[in-house]
């Protein structure tokens, strides 16, 4: 039998007190009052309320590494992203993968696959797919439905795929961005239970009054902690924490921890922040994972303060898997399933001749998945269109890397870039190939560099390149986790000289091609507006 000694946080019932736990066969046996030294806190561990673990770029196993260093013992965790590559056999990849180390990985079944009709995916699954995922025990709730439209004119196969969710009593998550009103009120009547992309507080505020759960959401692309947080000391019941995405570098750093800490610092009762992000997510999604309850599983963290969060110790199921920031947990052989199709490219294929002297320009907005819809004056030479670096209007691409098609060309805003060009197949949700550059042959240049990886991320400037291969399935590494962070970051501050002044340029990079979420956006199939739900010319 164990015992830890330490400042027993009691969060429902808003009390502290030093205590002795006892564990036995990976279990509470007992909580006793008990006066002792340590004055560490023992609190139950944090708990991510969305994620996309492909987004680390890391393998869940290898994900668990680092994420149990900074107190986190369970993720909600929607497997949308390889599920557009491999279909459902790379949402069985991640459920197996995960199976091998302690981290309870709680996956849901991707509602989205493809996220729409407008771009080319690895595959689909369709509402018979969900309901083989959804009889699964391994399958926790049926995760982001993004297709909202398909909600409110009531799709068949759309209200097939919640059906499915509703008839294994496994909660549907949402993905509404900016749905207000009676929209909004059809949208969670229909059975959906949570949001993680409100970016105001207005609309958030009134998803809760509609029933809905708010995730305040802090990625390194998406940042809404500071638009939403104001909401927590009233709607802390209802309310959780996600990073949605968090690449390797960014994920070394920190998880639910830190957002714990900025909450109060804020000023917000701590056992408020605790609740969010620790019980809700548990009691919300029925997981697997224990609250520091007398029989429950001893899952649970010890950390110095309840200010920083600075962790000692993390637990689960009874056993130590880190201890004053060494991660005991074990890295594990796996495969790297891939299916890059796609043969190399030629300068020529990134040409666009000119027929017009204005043409519509993405605006990339720091801290945001939306977009605006901007015109430019067309910067032409020999008769094509081509990069103004000197205002900021960047050529863009995205190459589709299921088979060989004509690549799509846009242009962008904000990326800043003074030279070369950045490129990433991390390209939600279809995972095609994304590039952003200053002329047409660094833009070919970093996309033969990713094809040649069979999936990557990449700065290239000149002769200069640096390059991070994600072999799996093409967005995910086959290194250890710290491995991959400090090529990523390598590669993440070449962005930055190369000129982009974006705090998260590859993560944002990663969005522009996401067509769920407004307003112009790239897809290998063309220019898109959101707003119209339609292609729309690049030319004016």
């Amino acid at each position: 039998m164990k015992r830890i000694h330490g400042q027993f946080v009691d969060i429902l019932g808003k009390r502290i007190f030093s205590a002795e736990v006892s564990i036995e066969n990976g279990r509470i046996k007992s909580v006793l009052e008990k006066e002792h030294s340590n004055k560490n806190f023992i609190l139950p561990g944090f708990v991510n309320a969305h994620i996309h673990i492909e987004s680390s770029m890391l393998v869940p196993s290898e994900f668990a590494r680092i994420a149990v260093l900074h107190g986190t013992v369970a993720t909600i965790s929607d497997p949308h992203e390889i599920a557009n590559v491999l279909g459902k056999d790379g949402v069985y990849y991640m459920i197996e993968n995960g199976k091998k180390v302690p981290l309870k990985f709680h996956f849901g079944a991707p509602s989205c696959v493809p996220a729409t009709s407008f771009e080319t995916a690895g595959a689909v699954i369709d509402s018979d797919g969900i309901k083989e995922l959804m009889a699964s025990p391994d399958i926790n709730y049926l995760a982001e439905m993004m297709n909202y439209p398909g909600v409110l004119f009531e799709d068949e196969e759309v209200l097939k795929k919640i059906a499915w969710a509703k008839h294994f009593n496994k909660p549907v998550d949402g993905h509404a961005p900016g749905l207000r009103g009676a929209d909004a009120k059809k949208y969670i009547d229909a059975g959906i239970s949570t949001d993680h992309e409100c970016f105001t507080y207005d609309e958030a505020k009134e998803k809760l009054s509609y029933g809905m759960k708010i995730l305040i959401r802090e990625g390194s692309a998406a940042k809404n902690f500071e638009a939403l947080i104001g909401l927590l000391p009233e709607h802390f019941a209802n309310m959780m924490f996600c990073s949605d995405d968090k690449p390797p570098d960014d994920l070394i750093l920190g998880h639910i921890n830190q957002l714990c800490a900025r909450a109060v610092a804020k000023g917000i009762d701590v056992f408020k922040v605790l609740q969010s992000a620790c019980i809700n997510p548990v009691k919300h999604y029925n997981m697997n994972v224990g609250l520091l309850n007398v029989g429950d599983t001893a899952d649970f963290i010890v950390v110095e303060d309840l200010k920083n969060f600075k962790v000692v110790q993390t637990y689960i199921d009874g056993e130590p898997v880190a201890e004053n920031g060494q991660s005991f947990v074990e890295q594990v052989s796996f495969e790297s399933p891939n299916n890059f199709n796609v043969d190399s490219k030629s300068i020529e294929d990134f040409r666009v001749e000119a027929t017009g002297n204005k043409i519509r320009v993405i605006e990339a907005l720091e801290g945001q998945l939306i977009t605006n819809e901007i015109h430019a004056e067309s910067l032409i030479e020999n008769g094509n269109l081509v990069s103004d670096v000197k205002k900021d209007v960047l050529k863009m691409t995205v190459v589709n890397r299921y088979q060989n098609t004509e690549p799509s060309i846009a242009f962008i805003k904000n990326f800043g870039l003074q030279k070369g060009a950045i490129a990433s197949s991390v390209a939600h949700d279809c995972h095609n190939i994304v590039v952003v550059g200053t002329s047409d042959e660094e833009i070919c240049k970093a996309v033969n560099l990713i094809i040649k990886n069979k999936g990557g991320v990449c700065a290239v400037d000149g002769e200069t390149q640096k390059s991070l291969a994600l072999p799996v399935a093409g967005i995910m590494s086959d290194q250890d986790g710290w491995t991959a962070g400090k090529a990523y970051q390598e590669i993440d501050a070449m962005a930055k000289e190369l000129g982009s002044n974006l705090k998260a340029p590859f993560m944002t990079l990663s969005f522009m091609a996401l067509l769920v979420i407004p307003d112009l956006k790239l897809s290998d199939k063309g220019l898109f507006s959101g707003s119209k739900f339609e292609f729309v010319n690049l030319q004016m």
